[in-house]
């Protein structure tokens, strides 16, 4: 996005009169200010960022501004179905994605090699437990393992979520209860506290994607798990102390591999309420266009290139060969399957979030919970005891209880 803001003045200059107006924000800051524009229609942006788990249900509201007739030089066609899929509603397109990530896990290859270690292309949580207590240095300045602590359904609960379901965990049954006191939460939020207390940096719940991101660049990881995004940061030596050490691996599996990597995208989209609807479209469809993403890797090196978004960008060899995490990202991208996302069946889609209108609070209850544990505040079982009442309240406030009773009886 910063690159996008930066190269944005060749937009302008394409474009007389017309002056784009920034705003950036800490993500969590972020959604909180987005959601109550839309909501309320208030109209102070005309271009939103926006991810995978907005686009639908704001789509659905009419809170966004429908992409039909793309012309045909966009190459709808060209972007991953499975991406193009999470921002449609009704069969309108309501966003365009910027970029799109799975989850992968990066280690440093010097390390490994240093105490003769292997990373298996696909790894388990527990086998990654058991490197991170190999390669923890804290005396030397270097974690055994970097993860997302920073409380947010889009922060500590993205990674938590793919946890949970590598463990066979979901959200709710089919009958939208929660399942967050059952074995599989259990075990893997005690794994994961256990593994963050033990060979985490300090502090681990201040730390999101972009405090982890700058810990592994500084050399102060020995592995992360988190977006495929990062590598391109993580492979430029203007941005990375250890550009030349990155390894790359499919994200952690456990008892199951569905679900344990995430499908995220972040996206361009343009709220109801925008007064400049055409200028607006015209701004998201350059900045997400193969063109734009040429210009991208010409300015900032082909690996800098914006990933996830167009199978294109896999097809072609240079960038391939300069973005070592390529292959990983394309792999991990074409296997995530956010309308099967769990062991055992569920009622939604979605992989480290679910899609309904509740989650966002629901995941945020749960997600400062968590932190809180990972602090030495509550036990695990008294933390997951807690979230299911609260989660189970607000599922029941919100009628589908009472919507899942009238099926069952055959009612409309």
């Amino acid at each position: 996005m910063v690159r996008m803001q930066a190269l944005s003045s060749e937009y302008e200059r394409a474009h007389p009169g017309l002056r784009l107006n920034w705003v950036i924000l800490e993500e969590n800051t972020l959604r909180q200010r987005l959601t109550t524009d839309i909501s309320t229609h208030g109209g102070q942006f005309d271009v939103m960022t926006i991810g995978a788990y907005e686009a639908p249900l704001w789509g659905a509201q009419q809170w966004l501004q429908p992409l039909d007739g793309l012309p045909a030089d966009y190459e709808l066609s060209d972007l991953f179905p499975n991406v193009r899929e999470q921002l449609t509603a009704g069969g309108h397109l309501y966003a365009v994605p910027f970029y799109a990530e799975a989850s992968i896990t990066f280690y440093r290859k010097d390390l490994f090699a240093a105490r003769g270690l292997t990373m298996p292309e696909r790894p388990t949580w527990q086998q990654i437990r058991e490197l991170a207590a190999a390669l923890h240095q804290p005396d030397r300045g270097v974690y055994g393992i970097c993860l997302r602590g920073k409380a947010g359904w889009g922060e500590n609960m993205a990674l938590l979520g793919t946890l949970v379901n590598a463990y066979g965990g979901r959200w709710f049954d089919p009958d939208w209860r929660p399942q967050i006191d059952t074995p599989p939460w259990h075990e893997a939020v005690s794994f994961y506290i256990d593994l963050l207390g033990r060979y985490g940096p300090p502090g681990p719940s201040d730390n999101g994607f972009n405090e982890n991101l700058a810990l592994f660049a500084a050399g102060r990881c020995a592995m992360w798990v988190d977006a495929s995004v990062a590598g391109g940061t993580l492979v430029d030596p203007k941005e990375s102390t250890v550009a030349a050490k990155v390894g790359f691996a499919r994200a952690p599996q456990q008892v199951t591999d569905r679900g344990s990597s995430w499908l995220w995208v972040w996206s361009l989209a343009i709220p109801a309420s925008s007064r400049q609807t055409q200028a607006a479209r015209d701004f998201i469809l350059w900045a997400t266009s193969r063109a734009y993403l040429r210009k991208v890797g010409e300015r900032y090196g082909v690996a800098s290139t914006p990933p996830g978004t167009r199978l294109s960008t896999y097809e072609a060899p240079e960038y391939m060969a300069a973005a070592p995490f390529a292959k990983v990202t394309f792999d991990s991208l074409r296997a995530v399957d956010p309308a099967h996302p769990t062991l055992l069946p569920v009622p939604y889609k979605g992989i480290q979030l679910v899609s309904i209108p509740e989650f966002q609070a629901v995941a945020t209850l749960v997600g400062r919970m968590v932190a809180g544990a990972l602090t030495g505040r509550g036990q695990v079982d008294h933390v997951l005891r807690t979230c299911q009442n609260a989660v189970e309240r607000t599922m029941k406030r919100a009628g589908y209880y009472r919507n899942s009773a009238a099926r069952a009886a055959g009612e409309p």
